[in-house]
């Protein structure tokens, strides 16, 4: 028996994706600010501190508190509540915020308890509680990709989170280890040891290019895996916005970088 309010959804797109939530009436869904795409008629949009789950129950200063950890994660102080206050069943509608997947996930069959990485969550069911997770090692939270503190997602309803690019679903048997680079580590069950391993050899040192630490997995449980992480993506977008451009040819890449206002 679900505690968190019980939506259908429906996944639509490829790359640039978005979900569409069907609420029955006086069902409520959460969304991160700026997710929203479209509703119907009849869906009433409320902007609220923090997640508006059930742990926000200190009052006024229990939910700024709420609100605060959301934005050590890097989101809004405030979230955005749609509630179906018509008649029969109202859709709602939210957007990723890049080219990626959205990941669907049925807190109830997995626990309970989702981390994730520090921008992942894009919207959930009513009651679904978004917090903070402290990494527990010093060097993961150092060398970690996403430093001390990830996104705790807790409840019993669905959770929708966002990553770049490809999205992979491992399940990790126990003792099972899964070697990934920092970076595209989107999610994982609290049961599974995230610890870091640095890359050995010298040349792969040096010259590897892929960073001097793993992420090291250790099951069992459950493990999402990004194949963009948007860090690589801006980093490429950077480095090809700062350096003059060689065209084939050779003699007109001076004028090709001139005529789009590279020079």
């Amino acid at each position: 028996m679900r505690t968190n309010h019980e939506i259908d959804y429906k996944i639509y797109g490829e790359e640039l994706q978005f979900v569409e939530i069907e609420l029955d009436p006086n069902e409520t869904a959460i969304a991160e600010s700026g997710a929203f795409m479209m509703m119907d008629s009849g869906i009433e949009m409320q902007t609220i501190f923090g997640d508006g789950s059930q742990q926000q129950s200190g009052g006024f200063f229990g939910k700024l508190v709420s609100a605060g950890k959301r934005l050590i994660t890097g989101e809004s102080l405030f979230m955005t509540a749609f509630t179906n206050t018509g008649q029969g069943k109202k859709r709602v509608s939210f957007a990723s915020p890049y080219t990626g997947k959205i990941i669907v996930l049925d807190l109830a069959k997995l626990g309970g308890k989702i981390i994730a990485q520090k921008d992942a969550f894009l919207c959930a069911a009513k009651g679904v509680s978004i917090g903070i997770e402290f990494q527990r090692r010093l060097g993961t939270g150092i060398f970690g990709g996403e430093g001390f503190i990830m996104q705790k997602i807790e409840g019993d309803g669905l959770a929708f989170a966002h990553a770049g690019g490809f999205i992979v679903e491992k399940q990790l048997q126990p003792g099972e280890v899964l070697k990934v680079d920092t970076g595209c580590v989107v999610a994982y069950t609290p049961n599974v040891d995230f610890d870091i391993e640095m890359v050995k050899g010298i040349k792969n040192f040096m010259f590897g290019g892929e960073g001097l630490f793993f992420a090291k997995l250790t099951g069992p449980g459950h493990v999402w895996l990004q194949s963009l992480p948007i860090s690589r993506l801006a980093g490429r977008i950077m480095q090809y916005g700062t350096y003059n451009r060689k065209e084939e040819g050779g003699i007109l890449g001076g004028l090709g970088n001139l005529l789009d206002g590279r020079e």
